[in-house]
């Protein structure tokens, strides 16, 4: 079993002002002085705050039940869906990650909100989903490299609420992790704290594909994935 912690630098990330503007659907031409300046603001603020932190653990005793859909970790089955079923069957083994931009960048949000400087919160909200993505992005990097030196190779990243995978089955994901682990706890409604993390699992083996995400086969327009998607276009 394979376990690695990472402590990210925020300068690492490389986000940008134009990358938040995308997300806020701001365009080429559109007028938004204002609004740049205020995210600007909020980068060098969310920079400041930021308590990056990412960590995986490969665990090597997985199966697989096609007529389910269901993936069983150490003994624990997830019931992920078709789409997750389906990039990570051909697994050998499997990474549980947990990924957190910190306490500080939501609570920034929430504050802002209170105060009604509704933009500004929405700004910093963005702005963590962004770094937590990011930290991700850098974590499923540093795994990829891992396994490619041992001549294996990794699917996406997916996480419980998406692609069709249940967000309680979250609650089964932290039974494997230790508690408290990347400082991240679970309410009892599945969601976590602090707000700005991410959890899920990645398939690892000789034989998995790291395919893009199949938005055309969900119907979650508010997926965070399809964010992914955006982002990786515009890095091209």
């Amino acid at each position: 079993m394979i376990t690695k912690t990472l402590n990210i630098d925020y300068k690492d990330l490389k986000l940008s002002s134009s990358m938040i503007e995308s997300v806020l659907g701001y365009k080429e031409g559109d007028d938004r002085e204002y609004v740049k300046s205020l995210i600007e603001e909020t980068l060098v603020e969310s920079q400041e705050i930021s308590n990056i932190k990412a960590q995986f653990i490969v665990f090597n005793e997985v199966h697989f039940e096609a007529d389910t859909k269901t993936v069983g970790i150490n003994k624990i089955k997830f019931q992920v869906g078709k789409i997750v079923f389906g990039q990570v069957k051909k697994a050998d083994s499997v990474a549980v990650f947990l990924c957190t931009a910190g306490e500080e960048i939501g609570v920034r949000s929430r504050n802002a909100m209170k105060d009604r400087d509704f933009l500004k919160g929405y700004i910093f909200d963005i702005v963590g989903t962004e770094i937590v993505e990011a930290a991700a992005d850098l974590m499923q990097g540093d795994l990829e490299k891992n396994m490619r030196d041992s001549g294996k190779k990794i699917t996406n990243r997916y996480s419980p609420g998406y692609c069709g995978w249940d967000v309680t089955e979250q609650h089964k994901l932290f039974q494997l992790m230790p508690e408290n682990y990347c400082g991240i706890k679970l309410t009892p409604s599945a969601l976590m704290d602090p707000v700005k993390s991410i959890s899920g699992i990645i398939g690892i083996g000789e034989n998995v594909k790291n395919n893009p995400y199949t938005c055309r086969l969900c119907n979650q327009n508010d997926c965070v994935y399809r964010g992914i998607r955006e982002r990786m276009k515009q890095k091209v």
